[in-house]
């Protein structure tokens, strides 16, 4: 996929090499388990084309043996059927994502080959420790014809040596895009553009692209995003006003605005966020910045304590603080 890398220019330049990805299904389903209305995907897929979007992933490829499937969504498992029923044969410049946890889809079964699926990219997601098993997905579902990511999560968590190595496993795998995964929105822009470098230079050794994807929890997933683009990362995740788990991600809305290439249109997407958004809002789906999402960013922690913390109605913020470091 990747060739000789577009020169980065400077926030004004329109990249041609750029690919916008919308996760609003898959990391905004981690807000209602996934119960998006049908309504609700099909004309979240119109305005995406409309927008000039480039992938939109429509949730996981989840086993159902793992994931019952009263307790969930359909966009928690995306059959072929179902995607089929928003997208028919997608005869269209955008293509259709998926993400895979490790460990957590049976490929034999319910990973199908490429000629037969709406599918065109499995994102495989893991930690660092899981890289191996990563590749094995990453093998199957590419010898099966589909584009894959390795989207590696939680770096800030890793040590430099543990993430180098780990990008260079990836990197001698056939996998077409690499990403950078801010999980605790615990990086600053300066981090960001170190942790840049690094995966650029096994971009380049590799012939991989780069992508990125960011949480909110200081209110920097835009700032981190755009400063990965750049530096030259092509692939932007973005979710419709931020839609994801916590405080959720940089806004679709904002890229589309930032983007200098042409073919990129906000006035589709502000239409839909002015008809859609309302009623998901209204179901009681909750998330974006707040106080205790910032906590948790700033102490590079997982965003699950602070969703309990908001779950019970809790202010003590400075109770909050010293239970996050431990501190009697």
């Amino acid at each position: 996929m990747a060739s000789k890398r577009e020169q980065p220019g400077n926030l004004q330049s329109a990249r041609m090499s750029v690919r916008l990805l919308d996760a609003t299904l898959r990391d905004g389903g981690l807000v209602n388990d996934f119960r998006f209305t049908d309504d609700f995907a099909k004309a979240l897929y119109t305005a995406n084309l409309a927008s000039g979007v480039d992938y939109m992933e429509f949730g996981y490829k989840a086993s159902r043996s793992l994931f019952p499937a009263e307790k969930f969504g359909k966009w928690k498992f995306c059959s072929e059927s179902d995607i089929r029923a928003v997208v028919g044969d997608n005869d269209t410049d955008m293509k259709i994502s998926v993400m895979s946890d490790v460990g957590r889809v049976n490929l034999e079964s319910e990973v199908v080959p490429k000629s037969d699926s709406a599918i065109d990219m499995y994102r495989v997601a893991c930690y660092v420790r899981q890289v191996p098993s990563a590749i094995e997905m990453i093998e199957y579902c590419h010898k099966l014809g589909y584009e894959t990511s390795c989207n590696l999560m939680a770096i800030s968590k890793n040590q430099e040596s543990d993430l180098k190595q780990a990008l260079d496993e990836v990197g001698r795998s056939p996998v077409d895009v690499i990403y950078i995964v801010d999980s605790f929105g615990a990086l600053y822009p300066e981090e960001i553009r170190r942790i840049c470098d690094m995966y650029l230079e096994v971009g380049d050794k590799y012939g991989k692209e780069i992508g990125i994807h960011a949480h909110n929890n200081q209110q920097l997933a835009f700032a981190n995003t755009i400063d990965s683009c750049a530096k030259g990362v092509n692939y932007l995740d973005a979710t419709v006003s931020g839609m994801g788990r916590g405080a959720g991600n940089c806004y679709l809305e904002a890229m589309l605005g930032f983007l200098k290439n042409p073919k990129y249109k906000i006035k589709p997407m502000m239409k839909f966020v002015r008809e859609q958004m309302p009623s998901v809002i209204k179901s009681g789906a909750k998330w974006g910045y707040d106080v205790p999402y910032l906590l948790t960013g700033l102490y590079n922690m997982h965003p699950s304590s602070a969703i309990e913390f908001i779950k019970s109605n809790r202010t003590d913020y400075e109770n909050f603080i010293d239970e996050l470091l431990d501190i009697d």
